[in-house]
Formats: C-alpha cells, structure tokens, sequence
C-alpha cells in the first residue's frame, strides 16, 4: 500500500513522540524505580499503586483527567500560562506530557526489578572501597542493571507508538501536529478507506510482535517486562 502525504506525517510524528517520551521516561522513571526498589518508607506501597495506575486505568479516563488539569482552569494550565508557555492540550508538548504518564510503569517496572535482582552485595562492596552514594549510583547500580533499560526503552517506545485513548483526549486529531497514526487507523476507518486502515494496522502489528521477539531474546525466553509482577 503506498502511504499518503497524512500517513506520512502521522507515521514521521509517531517516531518523532515515541522517541522523545522514551528518552523523557528514561530520565523521569530511573529515580522513581531506584526509590521504590531501596526504600522501606511506608509510602511505597503508594507510590508505586500510583505509578501502576496507568496498567489498569481506561487511557479515556487518564486522558479526561490530565484535560483538566492541563486545561485553563487546572493547576498545571494555570501555571504554564502564568509561565507564557500557552497551553499543553491539542499541542505535541501535550501529547509527550500524557504519554510519560501513561507509559510510566513499562519503564519504571523493568528498571525496578533490575534494580531489585541486583541485589545488596554490589553496593555493599562499592561501599567498603568508599564510593560515595552517587559513585556506587552510576558505576555499579547502572551497569548492573543495564538490560532492566534496554526492556524499558523498548517497551516504553512500543507503548508509546500504540496510544490512542489518551493522545486522542490531550491532542485531538491535528494533521501533521498531534495527529499519530492510531488517530490516523481511525481516521481511515471512519471513513470506510479499510484498505489504508489495514495497511496502517498490519504495520503496527508486526511491529508490536517484533518488539514481543525482541524482548525475548534479551530475557533468554522469560519474561523481561517486569510489568505485572
């Protein structure tokens, strides 16, 4: 099937979202799931219920929500406009806002039980070589826990490229600027062009199952995703 100059841009714009909330949820998701993987604070049960929230909530739901609280009259709104950023819904600035929350826990659950497999020996070494708490962060932790973020890249940007409850609530259906390619599957369906949605979604299908082998091979056939457990 050849793609049309709005598949184009919806499938350019895809990429262009799912790279940058990976890298976003890399830097944002790292500190959470070292903080819920160490800590013994009575509010981890919370905390970490509330990043899952994402796994079992309606992305309708989480979308309705994150509309009000970045529209004119929610706090996050209300501060960019005193800030003169303007407004995040129906923006691509918007779209990477929703998707961090919504694909948190496929990143910050990998890296968590990376983390927890990792064990206390390591650090407890670093320690008695007298590597300050940052030195052990970054030269022992990291390493050690190097496949926990090769899972949680690769599931937060497949996550990302299949959205469409939520991008569908924050960004609506902008061409060529929140218009993702689940929003264009359902452009074309609307539209009864099921050859262009077929095309569209056969893609996005062998993608998701490619990710599904890719996963596989890095955790030797057992479950790498840590999302669930």
């Amino acid at each position: 099937m050849e793609l049309g100059p709005d598949d184009l841009n919806a499938l350019l714009l895809t990429a262009k979202l799912a790279t940058v909330v990976t890298l976003a949820l890399l830097v944002v998701g790292t500190p959470i799931a070292w903080w819920l993987a160490r800590t013994r604070s009575r509010l981890r049960g919370v905390i970490g219920a509330f990043v899952s929230l994402p796994i079992v909530l309606p992305p309708t739901v989480l979308g309705f929500y994150l509309l009000l609280l970045m529209g004119p009259q929610g706090l996050v709104g209300q501060t960019t406009r005193a800030l003169g950023l303007g407004m995040l819904p129906f923006s691509f600035a918007g779209l990477v806002v929703a998707s961090v929350f919504y694909s948190l826990p496929f990143v910050v659950q990998p890296i968590q039980n990376a983390f927890l497999a990792m064990g206390e020996r390591p650090l407890e070494v670093a320690a008695t070589l007298r590597a300050s708490p940052w030195e052990s962060f970054f030269r022992v932790a990291l390493p050690q826990a190097r496949q926990g973020f090769v899972t949680a890249a690769v599931l937060g940007f497949a996550h990302t490229v299949g959205e469409f409850g939520v991008v569908l609530m924050i960004g609506g259906n902008i061409p060529g600027k929140t218009q993702v390619l689940s929003v264009q599957i359902y452009n074309h369906v609307e539209a009864l062009e099921y050859g262009k949605a077929h095309g569209l979604a056969a893609g996005l299908v062998a993608f998701s199952f490619l990710v599904l082998l890719l996963l596989q091979a890095l955790g030797g056939g057992r479950n790498t995703t840590g999302v669930g457990r």
